[in-house]
């Protein structure tokens, strides 16, 4: 069969060569104008989103003289090869959720995906106001990428099933697409696992490829359509307390920008991560009324599952801590630094307010504590 040159091919080696011809400029460049996004998310959701937006914020920044080029998955590079990618200079940058990458870089999975892990606040906190962004760029820093942790999704849901799970004995055969250190907390229990991009798995459960699945917050889980391949919708998402996502920029890319652009993107990614965590909780709890409308059963595990998985957690933990040194490391960091947030707010807490009766605007009774 003769050789065909695809739109993709002909795309992916003009960005390579672009690429390659930023990485050979002179010392003194300004660096590249506008950069090819390889995405591991598509932009039609809220994750994807996420890189359009920073490259908005950024064109701001900039007044106009650097933007993003957020390319689908898939159109540059397959998505689970971003992070090579970027790292050898095939593309300039990549849009990825950070534990991806925890077959490469073990320290990830701190970052992308920690059970029972803290707060979204507490995590951004550690990682703009304590070690988090310097540990993570410590553990990039061998493989020539320039990593900016610019979007945060809140915790996540426990994840879709074709079953109930009344009891931890109900992991035992299940086989589930999770990644990350959940996957080996549920493998402790019985369960079997597999990553799925996610462009694959509507159909891994449609054609029981897999019994069930996390992906991410009911406003991306909602347009990806799981609710008509699976009818129960549990939480709390112990696995995943707040998911990291990041724009990596090949080093020798970034290294052709001044102090004043890297400070611009930087800005960029701050206002980024700011508004990803302002527009996601309320959007959420919309999103999982407009499932239950539509027959999904929301759920929460029982305190006997929560439990089992919490104490199947401690044994990863113990694990993970034992065999990857940087690990201990970045969990030790992190822990210290909750405990110093999760200080001052006991110091200020108080008694939840009763709810105050108004009358929306269509005549409707409401209150203002109503989620």
């Amino acid at each position: 069969m003769p050789h065909t040159v695809t739109t993709r091919s002909l795309l992916a080696s003009a960005v390579a060569l672009a690429s390659a011809a930023v990485l050979t400029a002179p010392a003194h460049a300004e660096g590249p104008k506008r950069l090819d996004v390889a995405s591991t998310f598509s932009t039609q959701n809220f994750l994807g989103a996420g890189a359009e937006h920073l490259s908005k914020e950024l064109e701001t920044a900039t007044g106009g003289a650097v933007s993003l080029r957020v390319h689908e998955p898939g159109d540059l590079v397959p998505p689970f090869e971003v992070f090579n990618s970027v790292s050898s200079g095939a593309v300039q940058a990549g849009w990825d959720w950070i534990g991806y990458w925890a077959g490469t870089v073990p320290i990830t999975n701190l970052y992308g995906a920690l059970p029972f892990g803290p707060s979204p606040e507490a995590f951004m906190s550690w990682m703009w106001a304590g070690e988090g962004t310097e540990l993570l760029q410590k553990a990039y820093d061998p493989y020539g990428v320039k990593v900016l942790p610019c979007f945060i999704s809140p915790q996540e849901t426990g994840g879709w099933y074709n079953k109930e799970i009344k009891s931890p004995e109900d992991f035992k055969g299940l086989s589930m697409r999770i990644s990350g250190l959940g996957a080996k907390v549920l493998n402790k229990l019985g369960a079997s696992t597999q990553l799925v991009p996610g462009n694959e798995i509507y159909l891994a459960l449609e054609r029981g490829r897999v019994d069930a699945t996390e992906f991410s917050v009911p406003q991306v889980d909602a347009a990806m359509g799981f609710d008509e391949v699976a009818k129960y919708y549990y939480f709390p998402g112990w696995h995943q307390s707040a998911s990291w996502f990041s724009l990596l920029i090949n080093q020798q890319v970034w290294d052709q920008y001044s102090d004043e652009r890297k400070a611009q993107f930087e800005t960029a990614c701050r206002s980024t991560l700011q508004w990803a965590m302002a527009e996601a909780p309320p959007a959420q709890v919309r999103a999982i009324h407009k499932l239950e409308e539509k027959g999904v059963q929301v759920k929460r595990f029982p305190d006997s599952v929560i439990q089992a998985l919490q104490d199947a957690w401690v044994e990863v933990r113990q694990e993970e801590m034992q065999q990857n040194p940087a690990f201990a490391e970045a969990y030790k960091s992190l822990m210290k630094h909750v405990r110093l947030i999760d200080e001052w707010y006991k110091l200020q807490a108080l008694p939840a307010p009763e709810p105050v009766k108004d009358t929306d605007s269509d005549g409707t009774s409401g209150s203002e504590g109503d989620a």
